[in-house]
């Protein structure tokens, strides 16, 4: 019989994640099928049970659901308790096993062009939940400080406050962390400064950028950036979101099916999905 697995929220007709993980699931020939299902927050416990009730093999979790999941499942893994927010279910053997892949994700794909984040210091811009993920996940990887900047200043504090992992780290106005970029040699743009209809917009500017710093937004559509533009003439490295998509997605795969999947083939796909670039 055909494994359901899926992806909710709401909105959801955007989504590239059916079409990613139903290319894989046809590639390593396995029985399954990924549906998007737009589900209201008034609906997601019911979504939840019903997903159960089924057998779902399991689903993955987007806006605006990811934190208010957490009360419906049966268990919920360390870094996902710790980050509040849960992108990806597992059924495992009728109990709703809850993870979160989005930091793991970042980083692996980080990986794939800067090997190592131990010793360097970090800036992350935002304090949302994308930084949040990225944030914990980072902390375990002994760098040597990792500073968030931020509008308010406040929720930068609270995000390191709460992180259950010790590291070096302070909270900076956008227009304090301007004036000591050249301090930091990895750089993350997590907020959606840079996204239509703010192509323009940057959530800070670059002059006072480290010549050869690595430099990444999680944005991926525009695959680049007005923030990535301006910081590869700097000389810096530079990395769009479209890794952390991937990489995300194929963690989700891997703890649905125990398979590793070909990220090559996914990101062809990705790419392919927003106009074959």
């Amino acid at each position: 019989m055909k494994k359901l697995y899926a992806v909710i929220g709401d909105p959801i007709g955007h989504s590239m994640s059916p079409t990613m993980h139903n290319d894989l699931f046809s590639f390593y020939g396995i029985d399954a099928q990924y549906l998007p299902f737009q589900v209201k927050p008034e609906n997601l416990e019911a979504a939840v049970y019903g997903f159960k009730a089924i057998g779902a093999g399991g689903f993955n979790v987007t806006v605006p659901h990811k934190s208010d999941i957490i009360q419906y499942l049966d268990e919920v893994d360390e870094l996902a308790a710790s980050i509040g927010a849960v992108n990806t279910v597992v059924n495992a053997g009728g109990r709703l096993v809850g993870y979160n892949t989005d930091g793991p994700g970042f980083l692996k794909g980080l990986t794939t062009h800067y090997p190592q984040a131990a010793g360097k210091k970090v800036l992350i811009i935002g304090a949302g939940g994308a930084a949040r993920a990225i944030y914990f996940t980072l902390a375990k990887e002994n760098p040597a400080a990792i500073d968030i900047a931020n509008r308010t200043v406040d929720k930068a504090q609270k995000l390191i406050k709460e992180c259950p992992y010790t590291n070096e780290s302070r909270a900076y106005s956008l227009y304090e962390a301007e004036s000591q970029l050249e301090n930091y040699d990895l750089i993350i743009q997590t907020t959606m400064i840079g996204m239509a209809p703010k192509l323009a917009e940057q959530p800070l500017d670059l002059v006072n950028l480290k010549q050869q710093a690595m430099v990444c937004d999680i944005i991926y559509n525009p695959l680049e950036t007005q923030f990535l533009r301006d910081a590869k003439q700097k000389g810096a490295m530079i990395q769009n979101g479209i890794d952390m998509f991937v990489f995300q997605g194929a963690l989700a795969f891997e703890k649905w099916t125990g398979i590793f999947p070909n990220t090559t083939r996914m990101r062809e796909i990705v790419l392919k999905q927003l106009g074959g670039k």
